[in-house]
C-alpha cells in the first residue's frame, strides 16, 4: 500500500490548496487514512482523519474551520482541502495509511506513507 500525494504548490497567504492522495483501488475501503505534516524544524503532526464509518471527521485544532479532508470512493483518493491559508501552515504534507488506525491521530499508528508534498505560504 503506497499512498502518493499531489497538490502542493505555492500561494499567498488567504489562498488555497487541494491537495489529493491516491491510494490502491483494492486496498481504498479497507485502509484508514490520514494526513500529517512536517514543518522545516519541527516534527511532524497530525492534521486530518476520518472515523472508522468515515461519518466524523478530525481536526488538529490549528487547521479547524479551515481545513477539510474528505474522500472519492470511486476515484479511491482522499483529499485536503485548505482555505485561509497562512505561512504557519508552510510544511510538507504527508498522506499515511493502516489498516487499524481509524480515527488516529498519532503518528506510530500509521504504517503505510507517501513521500510528501510541499506546501509553501508566503506572507
Amino acid at each position: 500500500v503506497q499512498p502518493v500525494e499531489s497538490g502542493g504548490g505555492l500561494v499567498q497567504a488567504g489562498g488555497s490548496l487541494r491537495l489529493s492522495c491516491a491510494v490502491p483501488r483494492d486496498t481504498f475501503s479497507l485502509y484508514a487514512t490520514a494526513w500529517f505534516r512536517q514543518a522545516p524544524g519541527k516534527e511532524r503532526e497530525f492534521v486530518a482523519t476520518f472515523s472508522r464509518s468515515g461519518g466524523s471527521t478530525y481536526y488538529s485544532d490549528s487547521v479547524k474551520g479551515r481545513f477539510t479532508i474528505s474522500r472519492d470512493n470511486a476515484k479511491n483518493t482522499v483529499y485536503l482541502q485548505m482555505n485561509s491559508l497562512r505561512p504557519g501552515d508552510t510544511a510538507v504534507y504527508y498522506c499515511a495509511a493502516d489498516r487499524s488506525a481509524y480515527g488516529s491521530i498519532r503518528e506510530y499508528e500509521y504504517t503505510y506513507w507517501g513521500q510528501g508534498t510541499q506546501v509553501t505560504i508566503s506572507s
